[in-house]
């Protein structure tokens, strides 16, 4: 429709203007000729002596010989006065008469009627000045309106089909778009468009953008499953030794009541960690979690967070390196939430590690100014393609752990925590002869970044939690 409106618009201005302009340039181009005509006329009358009726008789050939509307004589006198009658639709202010009575010859419009005035004295009358008036009148370019309809409307038949093949053309991508995000909206995560072979790029971009989202979102429901069943299996196992010791106390089956106690208080303590760090993954993605930022040494606080996670690391039978030379560069960071970073990274490499763990703290490199920390583990690799997504707090890497230590959200809190105080981590694997990964934690010196897609509040500077379990 707007199509169609926009050629009814232009039809209509281009008439209007074609309009006036053809009748401006036929009325100019008449009137000059019919100027033109009148002083031959007038020359040819004046030349030749005849009769008042010779005279009327020569006047109504050149008449018909020359399609004029109609040749008039009227007589100017010396007081000004006019007597004959002019044409039909002239007066005697549009001859100008004062010119006339000069000797001038006088031209004009009247609607479409021209007309010329030429003073012409006459032998035979002296007493008065004659005056040819010469009138003609001009096609009018609004009769050859009926012309101008029917190229109209043969124009809009074809606007209107090549509006509706571009309507088509235009909204059949947006109902094939509406259609899918209809049914990835009712769950259909796999529905997709067909990204045509030579469509437009604005489509083509617009079916990429819809398949790469219902490819992310289906994604992301299989990342879900995979967490809700790891978190599942973590809550189960912790539950059943419960259970089963509970039973064991309650129907007096155990003689050793201080080890299914202990059991019991460790797995309990168990089921605790994974519930706190199941809240700190909530508050991570909803920005209520505090944070104390200020200048530390980052080498020493990452010694003191690992020297706390020795017993650990030595009670699985690995051996802990630690190599953080103080003074470290200083980095604007929150020394818990530092310390809870490196606490979750060693328990991470505990679970996969085969003898030796290496925790490391210093700069970038040569020159540089960044703090990094380090954490590496000689256990399985990761491969390249589950690098990017070890991070991600629903993804379950192939590499399986030797270890129950930690819940395995560690590194989903890591990647919030790190990225909230402003820096970046990465991981590497593998680091030697196909073995071992290598997590990386860099920190700019200065004021602390934006905190990436988590920004959290450091407004709330409510009591923060120790270092949690990985």
């Amino acid at each position: 429709m707007a199509m169609l409106g926009l050629v009814v618009l232009t039809l209509v201005l281009a008439g209007a203007g074609s309009y006036v302009f053809v009748r401006h340039a036929a009325l100019t181009t008449a009137r000059s000729e019919l100027a033109g005509q009148g002083r031959a006329i007038s020359r040819t009358v004046a030349e030749r002596t005849l009769p008042l009726p010779g005279l009327r008789r020569e006047l109504a050939a050149l008449r018909k010989a020359g399609a004029f509307t109609g040749i008039r004589v009227v007589y100017l006198h010396a007081d000004g006065a006019l007597t004959g009658t002019l044409p039909f639709g002239l007066t005697p202010a549009q001859v100008d008469l004062a010119r006339l009575a000069g000797g001038v010859q006088t031209s004009g419009t009247a609607g479409m009627l021209v007309f010329t005035a030429v003073p012409t004295p006459l032998a035979a009358i002296p007493s008065a000045t004659p005056v040819l008036v010469i009138t003609r009148r001009v096609h009018d370019p609004a009769e050859g309106l009926r012309y101008f309809l029917l190229v109209g409307l043969v124009s809009l038949a074809v606007a209107a089909a090549a509006a509706a093949a571009l309507a088509r053309r235009f909204s059949r991508p947006i109902h094939d778009a509406v259609a899918a995000t209809g049914r990835i909206a009712a769950g259909e995560l796999g529905a997709g468009i067909p990204l045509p072979a030579h469509g437009d790029p604005e489509v083509t971009a617009l079916a990429d953008a819809i398949n790469r989202m219902s490819e992310d979102l289906r994604r992301a429901r299989d990342h879900e499953r995979q967490f809700l069943l790891s978190v599942s299996h973590e809550l189960r196992t912790p539950l059943t030794s419960i259970r089963g010791y509970a039973e064991a106390l309650a129907d007096g089956t155990t003689d050793d009541v201080h080890a299914a106690a202990s059991v019991i208080l460790a797995e309990s303590d168990r089921l605790g960690r994974l519930v706190a760090d199941l809240l700190d993954l909530a508050r991570l993605q909803t920005d209520r979690f505090a944070l104390r930022l200020g200048p530390v040494d980052l080498a020493a606080v990452v010694a003191a967070a690992t020297e706390a996670q020795r017993p650990l690391v030595e009670d699985a039978g690995l051996v802990l390196d630690v190599s953080a030379p103080v003074p470290g560069p200083v980095v604007n960071v929150d020394p818990d939430r530092l310390a809870q970073v490196v606490a979750n990274l060693v328990e991470n490499a505990a679970r996969f590690a085969v003898s030796r763990i290496e925790v490391g703290a210093g700069r970038g490199g040569a020159g540089a100014l960044d703090g990094v920390v380090w954490v590496a583990d000689d256990g399985p690799g990761i491969a390249t393609s589950d690098l990017v997504h070890v991070f991600e707090r629903h993804f379950t890497s192939d590499r399986s752990g030797t270890r129950r230590i930690g819940t395995g959200l560690g590194l989903a809190i890591v990647d919030e925590l790190v990225r909230a105080m402003g820096g970046s981590v990465r991981a590497a694997s593998p680091v030697a002869e196909g073995r071992g990964t290598r997590l990386v934690v860099t920190f700019a010196p200065g004021s602390p970044g934006d905190g990436g897609a988590s920004p959290l509040s450091t407004a709330n500077q409510g009591p923060s939690r120790g270092p949690a379990g990985s």
